[in-house]
């Protein structure tokens, strides 16, 4: 029982206590931390009290403390695989050196990457470097696989957004890969907000039955899982195969049965090709060159001897003719051409393959004789034989150069059809184009072909027949014209003929898209100031969309267009200067006009969703054999999706940024890290 003075409450409040119960004041820190003798307290008891009572130094502030740290360095660890990923993605690289099929203790190229980037960038650089080996968790195939599949997710779901819920139409095409399964890729044409028109690869699938109905079961499953239905499709776009275009149970018709205006246009560029291909088996002559082609680049391409001495020989004749003055020196002349093989579905083969036949025929004949001089197998000696003959005459000089004419004109053609922003309306202008320069080839440079021939005949020493003298053939004597010259078979036998027979095979295969659809879009066309505008045939073309444009609307429609018309052709001087659909959707939406005219906006969108071209899905076998290579054979479906989608898509890709991707693989599955 001690004297108290209430007033030490406030001077030493940071170690006295009262206790209401026993109506005493203690010392707080011996209350507390006091040993066995109470009555010695002391400077450990007052330090261990002091410890108690600090907040920022209890347990739950440490642990709270320690995991932002945490989440901190995960998240750096994260965004740094991330970007790895990305880097792999774009350049169409393997993860694991050069082989995906290897181990996980071998991840090549991922790690390596990930140190070059953590030695370059200060903030995750001790991290990445003192945790990388240890956290084998974070460089695992597992989580490498799972970010590919979330950049995967994201470029999706961004072509979906940009898609906005708008009609689009379909690009559909198959291809057996490397370990011959069959992928179908699916191609996504649509208008963008802006009006631009684009082409987005959306998936792959794995198909194991090819039958339309299998097709439909899969094309359908996946726009499911996108928000989308087949009532959207407002176009079709495939090759000449039966379970794709058939009349009656092919994948079109299935589709149509879904959507009524989904209607169909034959690939422009495969059309064009296959014409080209039924040109050479009409013509006797044409379909002997392409088989002599043929075979002498599978004999030339058979050994790499021979493509050695190819090139040494190629090498040789340019040297020589640069010594006599004949060619000029300069960056980027004279590079080495292949042996390009011509394919009857491969776009523009046969006129790469006929122009590099013409350009190295001196090095080709080279090769062919070393063969004959030099081989030991008879029976290649006589192959060489044959070819030399074959290939030193005047008749295969004339058919060179006459397809490589006739085919410069038509590779035109392909080249402007493979475009993504191609209309259709341009394409058959682009076709008709070519018919004329066909024409003007067969009324006005006969006489320039034959001095083309016959200088390409004097270069490399080949027999110049006369062309007035009679013409002798092998053909049986009831099929012989009587006093045909050389030059009147040349003329008219292969030159009038081959022409003549490309012309009408171009018009017969590029007529199967209707004519109302045609002259509707055509009269969309704004060149020349909408000088091909007519009312009465696009109100026509409006009756092939029957799930656009219901009675009323044709009436709003018809009303809108009157407007419309009046508006851009006399009033806006803006629209004086556009060149196609294309440009005329991009300005529709840079004025607003496509608020002031939506029934005539969706018209246009509705003629740019005819496809020309099935190119974009050809892109996409052209990316599918550089990731899904003979070392990278074993990649299981999901993945490979996972690294050709963001490849090909690489501009909408490149536009998602980290943080998005990594919310997209934090949501996957649960982390023991949640940021």
């Amino acid at each position: 029982m001690r004297r108290f003075n209430p007033q030490w409450f406030s001077e030493y409040s940071n170690w006295l206590e009262y206790s209401e119960s026993k109506d005493a004041v203690f010392c707080l820190n011996c209350y507390l931390f006091a040993d066995d003798n109470i009555h010695q307290g002391g400077g450990d008891a007052r330090k261990n009290c002091e410890d108690l009572v600090r907040q920022e130094q209890s347990i739950q502030s440490a642990l709270v403390r320690q995991d932002s740290q945490f989440k901190h360095e995960y998240r750096l660890h994260l965004t740094a695989s991330i970007d790895v990923v990305r880097l792999l993605l774009n350049q169409g690289l393997a993860f694991r050196g050069h082989d995906e099929s290897k181990s996980s203790l071998s991840r090549g190229n991922f790690l390596e990457i990930l140190s070059w980037y953590s030695e370059r960038c200060d903030n995750i650089k001790d991290f990445v470097l003192k945790h990388a080996p240890q956290n084998d968790l974070m460089t695992s195939p597992m989580i490498q696989k799972e970010i590919v599949t979330a950049c995967k997710i994201e470029t999706i779901k961004a072509i979906i957004e940009e898609l906005n819920g708008d009609y689009f139409a379909l690009l559909v095409d198959e291809y057996f890969d490397v370990s011959r399964k069959e992928q179908m890729a699916v191609v996504l044409r649509y208008v963008d907000r802006m009006g631009f028109v684009m082409e987005r690869l959306i998936d792959i699938i794995h198909v194991q039955d090819t039958c339309a109905s299998s097709l439909k079961e899969a094309i359908v499953n996946l726009l499911t899982q996108h928000s989308l239905s087949l009532f959207y499709v407002r176009g079709q776009c495939y090759n000449g195969a039966s379970n794709m275009q058939g009349r009656i149970n092919g994948l079109k018709m299935l589709i149509r049965q879904e959507s009524r205006s989904a209607n169909f246009v034959h690939c422009f560029a495969h059309q064009l090709q296959l014409s080209l291909v039924a040109v050479s088996k009409k013509c006797v002559e044409v379909g002997e060159l392409v088989l002599l082609v043929s075979s002498i680049l599978n004999m030339l391409g058979a050994s790499f001897k021979r493509m050695d001495e190819y090139r040494e020989s190629q090498k040789k004749r340019v040297q020589e003719s640069l010594d006599m003055g004949e060619l000029e020196t300069g960056r980027g002349l004279h590079q080495e051409f292949g042996l390009t093989r011509a394919c009857d579905t491969r776009w523009g083969s046969h006129y790469k393959s006929f122009s590099n036949f013409i350009l190295m025929f001196g090095s080709i004949v080279d090769v062919l004789d070393d063969i004959v001089v030099d081989s030991h197998c008879p029976d290649e000696m006589t192959k060489a034989m044959g070819f030399l003959r074959a290939c030193q005459t005047f008749d295969v000089a004339f058919i060179l150069h006459l397809m490589r004419d006739i085919l410069a004109i038509t590779d035109e053609l392909n080249k402007c059809l493979q475009k993504k922003e191609q209309d259709i309306a341009n394409a058959m202008l682009l076709v008709q184009v070519a018919k004329k320069r066909l024409q003007k080839l067969r009324e006005e440079e006969w006489g320039s072909l034959i001095d083309k021939v016959s200088k390409f005949c004097i270069k490399y020493q080949i027999l110049i027949p006369n062309l007035d003298e009679p013409y002798f053939t092998s053909l049986r004597s009831r099929r012989k014209l009587a006093g045909c010259t050389v030059s009147h078979h040349y003329y008219v036998e292969v030159f009038c003929k081959v022409i003549d027979w490309q012309i009408q095979e171009l018009s017969y295969r590029f007529d199967e898209v209707t004519t109302d659809l045609l002259h509707g879009i055509a009269c969309l066309n704004p060149i020349d100031s909408f000088s091909s505008f007519d009312l009465r045939k696009i109100m026509r073309m409006a009756e092939h969309y029957p799930n656009d444009f219901d009675e009323f609307s044709m009436g709003a429609l018809e009303n809108q267009l009157a407007s419309y018309i009046i508006d851009v052709r006399d009033l806006d001087e803006r629209f004086s200067d556009l060149k196609g659909l294309c440009d005329l959707s991009k300005r529709l939406v840079q004025t607003k006009k496509h608020s002031n005219y939506p029934l005539v906006f969706r018209f246009v969108k509705l003629a740019l969703l005819l496809l020309v071209a099935t190119a974009s899905v050809e892109r996409t076998f052209s990316a599918m054999k550089f990731i899904n290579n003979d070392l990278r054979s074993r990649m299981n479906e999901s993945y490979f999706s996972g690294c050709l989608v963001p490849y090909v898509e690489k501009d909408v890709f490149n536009r998602i940024s980290n943080d998005v991707i990594i919310k997209t693989f934090q949501g996957m599955k649960p982390r023991r890290v949640q940021l």
